[in-house]
């Protein structure tokens, strides 16, 4: 019997040794997680303590903390020309581009040009051999006094006649056929004379002149050629560089103020810039506008004169051409820098004074803008002149924050004000809507 109990016994125990482990187990893992938690609990607790602002020592008086004063530049509102200025791409157009070609056949003799020679109208340009036309020539005139010496002939011939018809002593037949004799030989002599000065003619094309004032251009042709009337290349071409013109597109919304002006009997400037918008290269007028509007594009095409004196303008060139609608004078301007565009819209910060703390503010104003000239952009409501607005460091502002104004900012803003603007400030861009 013992030995049965005993032999249960040890048969109970790897039963009880396999219940164990997964109890054992189960143990470890819940100590993990509890483990997980509490290191989880502690980071979160430390970021919370780390992050969240500390708080501020109260100062003297019981003051709560605030944020430093913020360094900004300011300038000075003020009154001012603003210049509506339509700025647009153009191209120089000669007035006049002539192909010079040969009017008659021949062989060309002689070049009288150089190749970017400038040439006024008259101007002997080439010469082609005119014997052949001088021979054609005196051949016309040997008919002629052939034909005229036939009809003097029979013009007298007819006088006779008419006295024989009187007496009765020639048939009246004879005298009708003598008058028809004359007008036939006055045919002849007419037709001569018009070859006379068609030869006379061909041997004025002998002898080719520049048609119109302008520049020459490269050389088509050597002398020694025979040149004929079908050449398309020509001699030579001349296109008129001064004066020129630019044609450029305004949008279709600009032409009433356009249009208004000019009905006033105003002269529209328009300066012609280079490819890069920077240096002028000349200055003229609005001559006329096309009459139809592109309406692929909206535009309608303008043409303005220049004078070109220095010959900077060149056919066929693109230009920036500048063209002056009108003038606002003493409009309500501020610089660009000063103007921002957020939540409330368009906005500028007003720097005011807090005379409780005896520290500069600002504050958010709404504005509505007019046309940009340059450096400034006019102001229609939202501002009044004499006020100070924010024009460096308003990405670290906000409504009510307190701000610092370097002195030197300020003379440099009171002195630029009213001011001739540089160079590069000429007001050469679109103006912009109002807002």
């Amino acid at each position: 019997m013992d030995d049965r109990v005993g032999r249960t016994g040890a048969e109970a125990e790897p039963a009880s040794a396999a219940r164990a482990a997964p109890l054992a187990r189960r143990s470890r893992w819940r100590g993990r997680i509890v483990l997980a938690v509490v290191i989880a609990a502690g980071l979160g607790a430390g970021w919370y303590w780390w992050s969240r602002p500390a708080a501020p020592p109260a100062g003297r008086g019981g003051r709560s903390f605030q944020f430093p004063p913020q360094p900004v530049g300011a300038a000075t509102v003020d009154t001012g020309d603003i210049r509506i200025v339509l700025n647009e791409l153009g191209t120089v157009t000669s007035l006049a581009t002539v192909t010079v070609k040969t009017q008659i056949n021949g062989q060309l003799v002689a070049v009288g040009f150089t190749e970017g020679q400038q040439v006024k109208k008259g101007d002997f340009l080439a010469q082609i051999d005119p014997r052949p036309y001088q021979v054609a020539l005196e051949q016309a005139q040997g008919q002629l006094a052939h034909d005229q010496g036939l009809l003097q002939q029979a013009q007298t011939n007819l006088k006779r006649y008419q006295t024989l018809g009187r007496q009765d002593s020639i048939a009246q037949q004879q005298v009708d056929d003598q008058r028809y004799l004359v007008v036939q030989y006055t045919g002849s002599v007419q037709s001569d004379q018009a070859q006379v000065d068609s030869a006379r003619l061909n041997l004025t094309y002998c002898h080719i002149v520049a048609p119109v004032d302008g520049q020459i251009g490269l050389r088509q042709v050597d002398a020694g050629n025979y040149v004929q009337t079908s050449d398309a290349s020509g001699v030579v071409v001349i296109t008129q560089m001064q004066p020129i013109s630019v044609i450029f597109s305004v949008p279709e919304d600009a032409l009433p103020d356009i249009i208004q002006r000019l009905h006033a009997g105003a002269t529209l400037p328009v300066d012609a810039y280079d490819r890069g918008n920077v240096r002028r290269l000349a200055s003229g007028h609005l001559a006329t506008l096309d009459n139809l509007i592109d309406t692929t594009t909206g535009t309608l095409k303008l043409r303005a004169i220049f004078a070109n004196p220095d010959g900077l303008l060149y056919p066929n060139q693109f230009v920036n051409a500048a063209l002056l609608v009108n003038t606002l004078q003493n409009t309500v301007r501020v610089p660009v820098p000063a103007v921002q565009r957020g939540e409330p819209g368009t906005f500028v910060y007003v720097i005011t004074a807090n005379e409780s703390t005896g520290n500069d503010t600002v504050a958010v104003r709404p504005v509505k803008l007019g046309p940009t000239d340059g450096g400034y952009v006019a102001v229609l409501s939202g501002l009044q002149p004499g006020e100070r607005v924010v024009t460096d460091g308003t990405d670290r502002l906000r409504d009510g924050a307190v701000v610092i104004v370097p002195v030197e900012s300020q003379q440099g803003q009171s002195q630029g004000q009213g001011g001739p603007r540089p160079d590069g400030a000429r007001g050469r861009h679109r103006p912009q809507q109002a807002q």
